[in-house]
């Protein structure tokens, strides 16, 4: 009677048709069986104290998880994204007390048993069974594309099963039986050794979690962290038990109980969304990009740009576009940005030159690649200057002794941008150009600069631009408006059902499939494409694409809440060796050359070949550079980041550190070329001391280009890299250095946040090693932060403690760098004269060759000081000699073809003739300046030459235009933090307010000039202030203040030997006597204001005449 009680207990843990497979001869057996029917082998438990029940599909779940590892060896040891669940039985001491062990595990076993049978309905991985309660694993050690749910549902029917089991056990006097569950999603690393039941040594948060979530839960419920429901979402219902602590983890999560299935996923939406797919519901914008195209045929230049989330089908729109008949007499030219290539300068453009444009193999020579070239424009008539060097340039193909080196930066930049434009040009007159440049968002500054240059000068011309890119996407030049963007939105019923029926064809046996493709992939083509292919590989669709009907049952819930998920279990069903490939593969990067993959791998030729055709049919990879077919790309950027990401770290290291090795044997001759790339592969290969290397290089050459951000990014990596190397004298001295280079990265973009912590760092690390020399630099370049933070007194103090190091250490170019910060700290105090011997030094060791020097600087020393003793000169009257030297100031400059040192010598010519009263010539000069690319790029460089340039306008020209430019240089300044001259801004937008009859708003803005000048000592740019809030006195009816204020002005003029101003305050206060009636002191004022001028060749009325 027990014996057939107990057999009933035992029946109610099996689902119906449950199997079990002989281990002889793998027929299929009730799971009840003892012996095999076929053979008549003894049917043994599976490894474990329990038997091994099955599944609902009629596969036992750890049967199907570890059949489908085709070797252990491979899949072992991968990091994965799952989901954990632990559950037990509460109280389970109070059901066994007392009892003999072998009753013990009587009443446990059948209870253990239904809860392994839950967890296989789901084929879930019993990872682990410790007494009264198991470990569950589901997404491993196979990935599940909706692992979350798998787990939430087995929870539920596993709380359904013990429920009945419990009542059919109430006459055994087994009352109150009941198991806890608890569930959490993340990460793990799934072990090298699996087996059913197996200590596989799991460890890591995501356990920790989950086993809290089953001490957390009530007896009967199942708990869950946010991280699982978020996941699981539309597939269950839930209620918020609000944020919980959690021991040992130190911080609280939001944990839910989950109380039922639903019918459906109702919000599949917000759980999908990544990558590319399948073609179709676009004709409004196929449409659109035709009606561009057919513009730009006759003549009207077009840009489109192609916004939509990942996977709504961006790159298939255009991809259908660019392969429609309409561009048969086209020439077309595509761009791929990555996104490991925003670091890279040009990397879209440089890519569409060499594949698209010139058709260069990756094994080309240089002078291949040159001769390419030379034919290519030769046949096209590109004669430009520079134009042919400027391309080898970008393809690091040119000579390195090429006069074209030698060139500055800037000008190298702005001969590269000439090239391009020129050649698209003359493509354009020889047939219409489509130019497509797909993921902008990953695009580096300088192509899109570029981009904007091309834009905006080919209105007339031939040419279509395409672009592509997120909707987060941010360009602060707005390269497309709102007529030129075509936004994907999510396909709606009938062209999601016209894609379903592209891909599966109309048989009535996959009418069901339809509907729930239907209904689950909130409008993404993707979603369906990738559901529709892990379908095919399981067999679960059988036929050819198009016309597939069902091969066997499908569970309809088996569709993955994200793209990553979808991904991950199509890459677990290739071959071991096909799956070893692509992640090797994703290793090298988004574009794959084959002599790499070959290298890595190690496979003949032919076995290669014949897993790429693999991966092509699997359309994980596409060949890439169709004129060499040396080459391979993943098809969607998703497929590379899931391969890579499922790689433990140990072994990307070491697929990096060889990639390295073979890169630097392979690519000897033309290194410069692949070093963000072999960076890149040192810095994961952990490599350090050669990362370190070529980060700097990488940095260097971004730097060059005037890419400074890209600069930013690879220093700030070599200097994570640098961290990792052993400590010594050595490594802490290149961590300063590196330092240094950041710092000079950043003073283009006027981060100084960022300066004056890495400055900081310098300084703690040099006083640390007692290396005075580069105490010095620090010092130095603390002159300048401490400058442009309006910190005047810490500024010359530095300087001094610099120029201190320079001289004993004789090290002159110290003394050249240091000497142009203080002198601006002197210059900007209104210490002219002291200013002008700083300035002056320089000037004095910079003659003949060395003028041409830079130190390192981003400017000319020598033109840079002319530049400003020009400046200080005007202050002081002395305008003969200031015209002198800020004309030397720009002969040195273009002497050595320096465009950035330019524009400072035009804003030195500028404040001349500004101070002097000629306001036209003022202006002119200072838009020559801003018309120098790096002053309209930099915050640093718009923010010093719009101010006066507002200035001038306002006064001389247009009040309107100039008050809105000097209003954005304020506006800069300040969200900038540039302290420095920012009093003589307000006092500058002060006057013009007041011009514009803003009484109010003038004196307000000249009352926090006099303020903010005072607060830091800026005794010149106060005295400017005091005028203008005498003026504001002046026009609000204040006679007598603005007496007061301007003769504060004029005693402060006289001090500092500001004699121009002194005749501006002058002027002023001959119009307060006048208008409190002093006719004599008036004209008496004016005849003095005009004697000063006419001595010192000042123009009163502002005009050059």
């Amino acid at each position: 009677m027990k014996r057939e009680s107990r057999r009933r207990n035992v029946e109610l843990a099996v689902p119906r048709g449950a199997q079990r497979s002989c281990a002889a001869c793998g027929k299929s057996l009730t799971v009840r069986a003892q012996f095999c029917s076929a053979c008549g082998a003894p049917v043994r438990r599976q490894n474990g104290p329990h038997a091994a029940l099955g599944s609902h599909s009629g596969q036992d779940g750890e049967a199907v998880a570890l059949a489908d590892i085709k070797d252990n060896s491979l899949l072992g040891g991968e990091r994965k994204w799952i989901t954990v669940l632990f559950a037990d039985i509460k109280g389970s001491m109070g059901l066994i007390a007392n009892r003999d062990p072998e009753d013990a595990q009587r009443i446990l076993d059948p209870i253990v048993e239904l809860m392994t049978a839950a967890v296989r309905s789901y084929n879930g991985f019993v990872a682990s069974v410790m007494g009264d309660g198991i470990m569950a694993l589901f997404g491993a050690p196979v990935a599940q594309e909706d692992h979350a749910m798998r787990a939430s549902h087995a929870a539920l029917e596993m709380q359904a099963m013990i429920r009945k089991y419990a009542r059919s056990t109430r006459s055994s006097g087994r009352r109150g039986l009941s198991i806890r569950i608890g569930i959490n999603s993340g990460q793990i690393v799934v072990p090298k050794q699996l087996g059913a039941y197996s200590d596989i040594g799991l460890v890591g948060q995501t356990v920790h979690i989950a086993s809290r979530m089953e001490q957390m839960a009530r007896p009967g419920s199942v708990l869950a962290t946010i991280d699982t429901i978020r996941l699981a979402e539309g597939y269950i219902e839930t209620k918020p038990l609000g944020w919980r602590s959690v021991r040992g983890l130190g911080q609280t999560i939001e944990v839910f109980e989950i109380v039922s299935k639903t019918t459906g996923r109702t919000r599949l939406q917000a759980a999908i969304g990544r990558g590319l797919t399948r073609f179709v519901g676009r004709e409004r914008e196929m449409e659109d990009l035709k009606d561009a195209l057919k513009h730009a045929k006759s003549g009207s230049g077009q840009l489109r740009a192609v916004v939509g989330e990942p996977g709504i089908g961006k790159s298939r729109l255009v991809h259908e576009f660019i392969h429609a008949p309409e561009l048969s007499d086209c020439l077309l030219l595509e761009a791929n940005a990555t996104s490991y290539g925003r670091a890279t300068p040009y990397f879209p453009l440089i890519e569409m030159l060499r594949n698209c444009y010139f058709r260069i193999g990756s094994g080309d020579r240089k002078k291949t690649v040159r001769d390419k070239v030379a034919a290519r424009i030769a046949g096209l008539g590109l004669t430009s200057t520079h134009a042919e060097a400027a391309l080898l340039d970008l393809l690091d193909v040119l000579d390195r002794r090429h006069s074209f080196r030698s060139i500055e930066p800037l000008q190298r930049r702005r001969c590269t941008y000439e090239a391009c434009v020129e050649l698209l040009r003359l493509e354009s007159e020889r047939q219409p150009v489509v130019a497509v440049f797909e993921d902008l968002h990953w695009t580096d500054s300088l192509t899109l600069d570029l981009l904007h240059e091309v834009t905006d000068r080919f209105s007339s011309s031939r040419i279509l631009i395409v672009v592509s890119h997120r909707p987060d996407f941010r360009d602060d030049r707005e390269l497309a408006d709102d007529h030129q963007r075509l936004r994907l939105r999510p396909l709606v019923t009938e062209p999601l059902q016209a894609l379903l029926d592209a891909l599966l064809g109309t048989d009535p046996s996959i009418a069901a499939l339809k509907a729930s493709l239907l209904e689950r992939s909130g409008g993404n083509p993707l979603f369906s494409e990738e559901i529709v292919r892990s379908l095919v590989e399981t067999g679960a669709l059988q036929g050819p694409q198009g016309r597939y009907r069902l091969g066997r049952a499908v569970d309809y819930t088996d569709v993955p809440p994200t793209v990553q998920a979808v991904l991950a279990a199509r890459i677990d069903e290739l071959s071991p060796d096909a799956k070893l490939l692509l992640q090797q593969a994703a290793v090298i990067g988004q574009n794959v050359p084959i002599v790499l993959l070959q290298a890595i791998s190690g496979l003949p030729g032919k076995e290669l070949r014949r897993l790429l055709r693999v991966l092509e049919t699997a359309e994980f990879l596409f060949p890439a550079g169709a004129a060499t077919g040396a080459e391979f790309a993943f098809k969607h950027a998703l497929t590379h980041d899931v391969a890579y990401e499922e790689m433990r770290l140990d072994r990307r290291r070491e697929i990096h550190a060889e990639l390295l090795v073979i890169m630097q044997a392979l690519y000897a001759d033309r290194l410069d070329g692949k070093v963000e790339r072999l960076a890149d592969h040192a810095f994961h290969g952990q490599m350090w001391s050669q990362a370190v290397d070529l980060l700097r290089r990488a940095g260097t050459k971004a730097a060059d280009r005037e890419a400074y951000r890209e600069a930013v990014a690879l220093f700030e990596r070599a200097l994570a890299a640098a961290s990792q190397m052993p400590e010594s004298r050595t490594r802490l001295e290149t961590e300063i250095d590196i330092r240094f280079d950041i710092r000079n990265a950043l003073q283009p973009l006027g981060d100084r946040q960022r300066i004056a912590t890495y400055l900081r760092e310098a300084e703690v690390l040099s006083e640390r090693l007692g290396d005075e020399h580069r105490i010095g630099w620090v010092q130095s370049y603390l002159t300048e932060q401490f400058w442009m933070l309006g910190n005047y007194g810490q500024s010359i103090a530095a300087g001094e403690r610099a120029l201190d190091v320079a001289r004993r250490a004789d090290d002159l170019a110290l003394q050249i760098v240091t000497n142009l910060p203080l002198g601006l700290a002197h210059h900007t105090r209104g210490d002219y004269r002291r200013a002008i011997e700083c300035f002056g030094w320089n000037v004095a060791q910079l003659a003949g060759e060395r003028a041409a020097q830079r130190f390192g600087m981003f400017v000319l020393p020598a033109s840079f000081a002319c530049s400003f003793i020009g400046w200080a000169q005007a202050e002081l009257g002395c305008f003969d000699e200031a015209s002198d030297s800020a004309s030397r100031a720009l002969g040195i400059a273009e002497a050595a073809a320096h465009p950035f040192s330019c524009g400072y010598a035009h804003l030195g010519l500028g404040v001349v003739a500004l101070r002097q009263g000629f306001f036209d010539r003022a202006i002119g000069a200072f838009e020559s300046a801003l018309a120098v690319g790096a002053f309209a790029d930099s915050p640093v460089g718009f923010a010093f030459v719009a101010l006066h340039l507002g200035y001038a306008l306002g006064l001389g020209r247009d009040l309107t235009k100039g008050t809105a430019m000097l209003e954005r240089s304020i506006e800069v300044a300040e969200a900038n933090g540039f302290v420095a001259r920012h009093a003589l801004r307000l006092a500058y937008a002060g006057e013009l307010y007041l011009l514009a009859g803003r009484h109010a708003a003038g004196a307000t803005a000249a009352t926090r000039a006099v303020d903010l000048a005072r607060r830091h000592g800026e005794q010149a740019n106060e005295a400017h202030g005091l005028r203008v809030v005498g003026l504001a006195d002046l026009a609000r009816g204040r006679p007598d203040e603005a007496a007061i204020h301007l003769q504060d002005a004029i005693r402060l003029a006289e001090r500092l030997e500001m004699r121009a101003l002194r005749v501006q305050c002058r002027l002023a206060l001959a119009d307060v006597h006048d208008r409190v009636g002093r006719r004599d002191e008036a004209a008496a004022e004016r005849r003095s204001a005009a004697q000063t001028a006419d001595t010192l060749k000042m123009r009163l009325l502002g005009r050059d005449g």
